[in-house]
């Protein structure tokens, strides 16, 4: 067979040499990753085909409804980039298949997972499947495609924009990557021909929106969504250093709040605790726990592990209103903290009295006129600032108006800290008095 020369970026030359059941690149805009893939799944096509193998290239998509939608525009257009690929390749409005007088014959099938999924499962002969814009497949379907593609030699390909580490496709092809998979990041200076268009757009976006400059252009994840309520405080808390390495004072009394969860079935139901100390006027955020389905023993174990850690001697639990509400098994949170109580680990409860309708929002505000008194350690509390950048407005489009805060996996860590955000003002407000007159008035459990 006649040697031909396919330019790609340098960075993925690599990805395409040797045996490998997985390819794929993550990245920012720019980074050439989409039309690479689209180039070298024609490059396989045709091999194959030239070998005389019959068989389809599988692209697929989460969301497609309609051929604008799936990646067909990007394969057409790498083809006919190449001579060579536009010699062995015949494209019509709404196919792509290798030419006739070919030794084999290759077909690009274009589908939606979200959709056609049990159909894809019905498709023999693929040789290779492409997941394009591969972030917000579900594990499901990946549990689903991959033994689909089940020809000997064939292989799985993924390109994606990082959103979060909570994604299935995050967690599949870069936490838990396998020997069999070559997959590298991809961003716009990797690219040899990324355009001079995109440049400017690219220093406009350094300057006009730098909060989401890393995630669009660098391939970070996404820490701003559309509404949300602290993306901006945490950007400027992040830019003046109050995200750094913070001490624990073992001396003080650290303040811990909690947002409760009352369903150890509900996997939407978090129980989640912000440790702080308020050090003069200032709140120092020091760490972050979050768990679902847990027990309370599990709760109070990781709060003790954490006291060890941090050399703490004295907490003061501080619960929101329905402290006294029964958990899904029977147990009163306040009763039990209390009973969970050592010589050990020395720990009060306070319950904050019901802040009425509105409670959400109220914290919300409290927060943003305190957020540049709040300090954050950049590793203990790293998920819990997720969350906060995350915590956003539920919107009604078609009226155009905010309808409060989304409930999602953000609101119970969002929760917590808007507790911490009113309960700092509400001591600020009692600095003159001491602290031990401040206690019972919240209803201190002894």
């Amino acid at each position: 067979m006649a040697r031909h020369k396919i330019e790609i970026p340098p960075k993925l030359v690599d990805v395409f040499t040797g045996p490998a059941r997985y390819r794929g690149s993550y990245g920012g805009r720019g980074s050439g990753k989409t039309r690479t893939f689209a180039k070298m799944a024609a490059v396989v096509g045709l091999k194959a085909a030239l070998k005389g193998q019959n068989g389809i290239i599988l692209c697929c998509r989460e969301f497609m409804n309609s051929l604008d939608e799936s990646s067909m525009a990007e394969v057409k257009a790498a083809i006919l980039s190449d001579p060579w690929l536009s010699d062995g390749w015949e494209i019509g409005e709404k196919y792509i298949r290798t030419k006739d007088g070919i030794a084999g014959r290759v077909d690009f099938k274009f589908a939606g997972l979200r959709h056609n999924l049990d159909s894809i499962k019905s498709k023999a002969s693929i040789i290779l499947c492409w997941v394009d814009e591969a972030e917000p497949v579900a594990e499901e379907a990946w549990i689903k495609l991959v033994p689909t593609v089940r020809e000997h030699g064939s292989e799985i390909w993924v390109t994606w924009n990082p959103e979060t580490k909570r994604s299935a496709t995050h967690k599949r092809f870069r936490e838990n990557a396998t020997p069999d998979m070559k997959i590298v990041e991809l961003n716009w200076r990797d690219n040899p021909w990324f355009p001079d268009v995109l440049d400017e757009e690219r220093k406009r976006d350094r300057i006009a929106r730098p909060e989401q400059y890393d995630h669009i252009w660098e391939g970070a994840f996404a820490t701003v969504i559309e509404g949300a309520y602290y993306a901006e405080k945490l950007t400027l808390a992040q830019r003046q250093d109050r995200i750094c390495k913070l001490n624990v004072d073992p001396l003080m009394t650290v303040r811990v709040y909690h947002d409760l969860a009352f369903s150890s079935s509900d996997k939407a139901d978090a129980y989640a605790m912000w440790p702080t100390q308020m050090i003069n006027r200032q709140m120092n955020w020091l760490g972050y726990y979050e768990s679902i389905g847990q027990s309370l023993d599990y709760h109070v174990n990781w709060m003790r592990e954490w006291m060890r850690k941090t050399g703490v001697k004295r907490v003061e639990h501080v619960l929101p209103h329905d402290g006294r509400r029964p958990d899904g098994l029977g147990n009163q949170y306040a009763d039990y903290w209390v009973a969970a109580a050592t010589p050990e680990f020395d720990w009060s409860i306070r319950i904050v009295p019901n802040q009425g309708k509105g409670a959400a929002m109220q914290r919300i505000q409290t927060a943003h006129r305190h957020f540049n008194a709040f300090w954050f350690d950049a590793e203990g509390t790293e998920p819990g600032r997720e969350a906060l950048m995350h915590y956003h407005e539920r919107r009604d489009d078609d009226r155009g108006i905010g309808l409060g805060p989304e409930h999602d996996w953000s609101s119970h860590g969002s929760d917590a800290f808007g507790l911490g955000a009113c309960d700092f003002e509400d001591l600020l407000s009692r600095a003159s008095q001491p602290e031990e007159t401040l206690i019972p008035e919240y209803g201190t459990i002894a």
